[in-house]
C-alpha cells in the first residue's frame, strides 16, 4: 500500500493531536506528523490512550518537508470551489473517491489538515496535488479535527498492495519549472500563470506520474520548444554531449 503520513499542520489543541494518533492506530495507520503543533503533554497522551506508540513517534518537521519528500500531497478543506472556474479547492474528492486514486500506487502520500480555527491557507491549498472534500451537512459541515481524521483514515485501511511507483517529487518539481518556462516562452499572459499553474498541477496531481511519464511530458515540451526558438535545439544537443558517458557508444538521444 502506498506510505501514507497524517500531517496535522499547526494544531492549536493537544487533545486533538492525542485522538487523531488513537483513531489513525484504529485503523492501521502510524505515521503522524506534526507542522508546528502546540506543546503536547498529558492531556495528549490520555486522549491517544492505547495508541501511545504513535503520539511518541509522531515526527516533527516543515511544511517545506513534506512538499519537498512527499509525491502527492493532499490536502483536506472544508470549504470547496463552487465553480470550476475557481481552481484554487477544484476539483475535490471525497474520502471514497480518493481510495480510489491511490489504491494502486507505490510512493509516500501526505494528507495535510489543517488549523482547527480556520484550516488550511492558500498557500498550502495551492501546492498541494490533489483536494479531498469530506461530505457533511450543509447545516453544519465543519468536523473536529480528530474526526476529519477517522473518517479519511477508515475509507483508506487496508489499501491493496501498489501496482506501480510515482515519478519522485523532485521530478515532478522539475517538470512544473520546466511548463512555467515554457509559458514564458509561447508569452502566456502573465496575469494568467498563477491560476494555469494551479489546474496543471491539480491535473497531473490527480494522473498520478510515473518517471517515464514525466520524462515524455518533458520532451514534447522540449520538441515545441525548438520549433518556437531552433537554437535551443543546438544548445540542448551541446548539453547532452556533455552529460554524455565518454564510453557509450550510443548516438545522442533526445525526447
Amino acid at each position: 500500500m502506498p506510505e501514507i503520513e497524517i500531517v496535522l499542520v499547526a494544531p492549536i489543541y493537544e487533545g486533538n493531536v492525542g485522538f487523531a494518533a488513537r483513531v489513525m492506530k484504529n485503523f492501521g495507520f502510524s505515521r503522524l506528523v506534526l507542522i508546528d503543533p502546540c506543546p503536547l503533554g498529558d492531556e495528549a497522551k490520555a486522549r491517544a490512550s492505547h495508541a501511545q506508540d504513535v503520539l511518541r513517534n509522531a515526527e516533527v518537521c516543515t511544511i517545506e518537508d513534506i512538499f519537498a519528500r512527499s509525491n502527492i500531497v493532499i490536502a483536506t478543506t472544508g470549504t470547496v470551489s463552487k465553480s470550476v472556474c475557481h481552481s484554487m479547492r477544484m476539483p475535490f474528492y471525497s474520502p471514497k473517491e480518493l481510495r480510489e486514486r491511490i489504491k494502486d500506487i507505490e510512493g509516500r502520500i501526505a494528507i495535510l489538515f489543517g488549523r482547527e480555527n480556520w484550516g488550511l491557507n492558500n498557500e498550502e491549498v495551492k501546492r498541494s496535488d490533489m483536494i479531498c472534500s469530506i461530505p457533511t451537512s450543509e447545516e453544519y459541515p465543519i468536523l473536529n479535527l480528530s474526526h476529519a481524521v477517522g473518517v479519511v483514515c477508515y475509507e483508506l485501511a487496508n489499501l491493496p498492495l501498489p501496482g506501480y511507483a510515482l515519478c519522485p517529487p523532485q521530478d515532478m518539481e522539475y517538470l512544473y519549472q520546466h511548463i512555467d518556462r515554457y509559458l514564458d516562452g509561447i508569452h502566456h499572459p502573465k496575469f494568467k500563470r498563477e491560476n494555469t499553474l494551479i489546474l496543471i498541477r491539480r491535473i497531473l496531481g490527480r494522473c498520478n506520474l510515473t518517471v517515464r511519464e514525466a520524462s515524455t511530458l518533458h520532451g514534447l515540451l522540449r520538441r515545441s520548444e525548438w520549433h518556437i526558438d531552433p537554437k535551443l535545439l543546438d544548445r540542448d544537443k551541446t548539453g547532452a554531449r556533455n552529460l554524455r558517458d565518454p564510453d557509450s557508444d550510443e548516438d545522442d538521444h533526445l525526447e
